[in-house]
């Protein structure tokens, strides 16, 4: 049976690579972004090429709970069943906690954090109901360390990997795993926007922060690429994963081993 797959925030950067990793495999897959249908036609068209599955646009806001909760069920009514969620949505905003926007700090808590929680929720019971199902959280290595000047975006992915290890205990007789990917600097449209915001913020080059700031961290000294997170969320897909759960992955170039 072909399985189908959620993947929010998904019309660019890793929650497109993931996308396309899963219509090659031959799933269904929705995607969501901000903006219209026609908008995004060009994104859907390219995954819905890729594969024999079908895949299908829903522009619920990450804000909204309703417009989550219609993206859950829309699919459902479309597909059947939701066997797959990718938990990917994400913005980022870099300044010093006083100079902190709190318009700021609601928004990255609902999109980064909030919103995972509301997606899986309104699927998480027929997952158990049909003994199958794969939570995949798109964490960050700032659910495992912090950086200064993103205190909203750290506690966001801290929360995200506490919400990771209560699903899949939850889970856990039913099938259903969940799990946290954890990239370091992947070369994404949201990494561009803030390698400028921290240049601004530190009162360096753009060119200084990738080399002294962004890369800095990570062993490797190279950007992950996104095709590298989209392997590891498909493994996590598979019969071969069924034991791994609860788990933060990183994909960090050993960021987090120092």
């Amino acid at each position: 049976m072909t399985k189908t797959a959620i993947i929010t925030g998904s019309t660019s950067g890793i929650g497109l690579g993931i996308a396309k990793a899963f219509a090659k495999a031959g799933m269904n897959v929705v995607i969501n972004g901000l903006g219209s249908a026609e908008d995004n036609e060009p994104a859907r068209a390219e995954v819905n090429a890729l594969g024999s599955g079908k895949t299908a646009f829903h522009g619920a806001n990450m804000m909204q709970p309703e417009q989550i909760k219609d993206l859950v069920q829309s699919t459902e009514d479309k597909f059947g069943q939701v066997d797959i969620i990718v938990n990917n949505a994400g913005i980022q905003f870099v300044e010093k906690v006083e100079d902190f926007p709190t318009s700021k700090w609601d928004a990255i808590i609902a999109i980064n954090m909030s919103s995972a929680f509301h997606t899986t929720r309104v699927a998480f019971g027929g997952m158990k109901e049909r003994g199958f199902g794969r939570i995949i959280n798109v964490g960050s290595v700032h659910s495992l360390i912090a950086s200064p000047y993103k205190s909203a975006y750290v506690t966001a992915k801290h929360g995200i990997l506490g919400l990771t290890k209560t699903l899949a205990l939850e889970g856990a007789e039913h099938g259903v795993t969940a799990n946290a990917v954890c990239p370091g600097y992947v070369e994404t449209p949201l990494v561009t926007g803030q390698i400028a915001d921290t240049a601004k913020a530190r009162g360096m080059s753009e060119e200084e922060v990738i080399k002294n700031v962004i890369l800095k961290a990570q062993a490797t000294k190279q950007f992950v690429q996104i095709d590298q997170v989209a392997a590891l969320a498909l493994y996590l897909t598979s019969d071969d994963a069924a034991q791994i759960t609860g788990t933060a992955l990183p994909v960090d170039g050993g960021w987090s081993a120092q």
